[in-house]
């Protein structure tokens, strides 16, 4: 495996310290490696999705699924994850297996240092994959839903760190928008004011993830991969440093009922207010409450919008290494 220090600084030993030790740098299986340095496509892939997201076994199967979507595209699968205080570009079989079957921390950005001076194993978030992504140079990554502002965050501040890292990373996510239970039109607003460009591939609405449509207009859209990477390859030669977001909405014989979605959501709203439900619990209530009252519907849309999200990251990368080379 290949380890990417040139593009990670290391933190220096202190004086009259004995126990201080260099922090890891993310390290590369050798596939991964071989094809960005052979200008080949790669798409990252988040494992929190596989930890945290799916039930078990479902979940390993999902993986292996995700990861076989790329290669029948001739597409390297890169899925991130910490594992042993090690950030890992790539997962070989038992790293798969491990992000599926152990206890892992749900890791965000923050959280790397953390499990890395401690040794600790972790599923990256969207925030941690784009970020471990751009630094060693993957510049497509595929998830299910991106994170945004939570509802009633003009009092609890709580925003996903997936935003204010897209601010910072030239990572292209693909995404089936945000998940309806999030405050749609504030994120909407802050990823302007982050400058961070949202592109709706065929489509000039929003997605609510588990719906096509969420009543919000964008100001661009795409027809294809070709011209996602002009957008990219035009960010680059604009010194430009946020991501992009490309908002592909799930195929219209794929989306959960817009009926049945809203009486759920209603339940589920519901639900956590007469738990007493607060703050940073409301969200995990909320899908897991969703997951329950639609008798497992919603999470068989979850899996297919991230098939699809897969398949069109797929076709981004290919027509981002054409370009590039």
């Amino acid at each position: 495996m290949r380890d990417i220090a040139r593009n990670v600084p290391r933190i220096p030993g202190l004086a009259g310290f004995d126990n201080v030790v260099e922090m890891p740098t993310p390290i590369l299986t050798p596939e991964v490696a071989a094809a960005l340095d052979a200008g080949r496509p790669v798409v990252a892939l988040e494992s929190t999705i596989i930890s945290h997201g799916l039930p078990r076994p479902r979940n390993h199967e999902a993986a292996l699924e995700f990861e076989q979507l790329l290669r029948d595209r001739d597409v390297v699968p890169a899925t991130i994850a910490v594992l042993d205080g090690v950030p890992r570009i790539g997962l070989d079989a038992d790293g798969v297996r491990r992000i599926a079957d152990d206890d892992l921390a749900k890791a965000s950005v923050r959280d790397l240092p953390i499990l890395a001076a401690l040794g600790g194993s972790g599923a990256t978030t969207v925030a941690a994959t784009a970020r471990l992504a751009a630094l060693a140079g993957i510049r497509v990554f595929a998830t299910g839903g991106l994170g945004g502002v939570h509802r009633g965050a003009s009092s609890t501040f709580d925003e996903s760190a997936d935003l204010s890292v897209l601010a910072e990373n030239p990572v292209t996510v693909v995404s089936a928008g945000v998940k309806s239970v999030l405050d749609i039109p504030a994120t909407l607003e802050r990823l302007e004011t982050l400058s961070i460009p949202v592109v709706g591939y065929g489509t000039r609405e929003f997605p609510a993830f588990w719906l096509r449509e969420s009543g919000y207009q964008l100001d661009w859209q795409v027809s294809g991969a070709a011209q996602i990477a002009a957008i990219m390859r035009a960010r680059d030669e604009l010194g430009a440093r946020q991501g992009i977001v490309v908002a592909n909405p799930i195929p219209l014989a794929q989306q959960w009922d817009p009926s049945e979605h809203d009486r759920v959501l209603a339940e589920a709203f519901a639900a956590a207010d007469a738990a007493g439900v607060r703050g940073k619990a409301v969200t995990p209530f909320l899908l897991g409450y969703i997951v329950d009252a639609s008798g497992g519907r919603s999470l068989e849309v979850n899996l297919d919008l991230a098939r699809n999200n897969v398949k069109v990251a797929a076709e981004i990368a290919h027509a981002w290494s054409a370009l590039s080379r």
